[in-house]
């Protein structure tokens, strides 16, 4: 990750929040406080919205997952045709899919937000979540989560639903800082978290974090460009320096 661009990025975001605090802040600030202390404490992570072209990555992230990190991840050991029918079935129109991306484009972390279909429960969602396991330890779930909550109070979601396994340790532990209420019921465990209303703050925030994101994909994207034309370059020269030598002769 560029870190100069990380620095100026998160300078534009924090003038433009100091900008809109004045006038709407007081009702904004209470109830995301928790969150501007975990901007400050922890690094940047660009989240990106995912979309059907990225169908290829998102299958390959978690085919590449290990069996108890499948197991974890959809409750039951996955095959490798149990996710390619998931990845198949994504609804990208209706829910939102978010994904991590290191420099050379590997989706490493992703999260799925589902939003009810049935019409009782518009306001509900639930959430997912997977990891590569080299890049554990780095927060990714928990930053996956809070942009998932971020996202879902922004539409109107006022309860999100978490159902995992009870050894998956990792993500109740995210839903318990995050203040859900956790009910074991034997192997399996159910978590709600209560979302405040969407503010000014939270939707601006949104914003600005989607357009980071989608720059910084943009900066990796002609990275890899780029390494990919030099590698082609370099292949041409040394096939002209070998047809070269052989054309000397011994």
């Amino acid at each position: 990750m560029n870190t100069p661009h990380n620095v100026r990025s998160f300078g534009w975001y924090q003038w433009l929040r100091a900008w809109w605090q004045p006038w709407f802040g007081a009702a904004d600030s209470a109830d995301l406080a928790s969150a501007a202390a975990l901007r400050h404490d922890s690094p940047w992570v660009p989240i990106r919205s995912l979309s059907p072209r990225h169908r290829s990555r998102i299958e390959r992230h978690l085919v590449a997952l290990p069996e108890q990190d499948r197991y974890l991840r959809f409750g039951y050991a996955a095959t490798d045709e149990q996710i390619g029918r998931y990845v198949a079935g994504l609804n990208f129109d209706r829910d939102e899919i978010f994904g991590v991306f290191n420099r050379r484009l590997v989706l490493v972390a992703m999260a799925h937000l589902a939003y009810s279909v049935d019409p009782q429960w518009t306001t509900c969602a639930e959430f997912g979540v997977s990891v590569s396991p080299h890049q554990r330890g780095k927060g990714l779930g928990a930053k996956l989560f809070g942009h998932a909550v971020m996202h879902a109070r922004n539409q109107g979601v006022s309860l999100l639903f978490i159902h995992a396994l009870s050894e998956n340790v990792a993500m109740l532990k995210i839903a318990r800082q995050a203040g859900a209420s956790v009910q074991r019921d034997g192997s399996e465990t159910e978590a709600y978290l209560s979302l405040p209303q969407a503010t000014l703050d939270s939707q601006i925030s949104g914003l600005v974090q989607e357009q980071m994101a989608e720059v910084d994909y943009q900066l990796k994207m002609q990275a890899h460009q780029f390494r990919e034309w030099l590698r082609t370059v370099q292949e041409i020269r040394q096939g002209v320096r070998d047809a070269r030598d052989a054309a000397r002769g011994p």
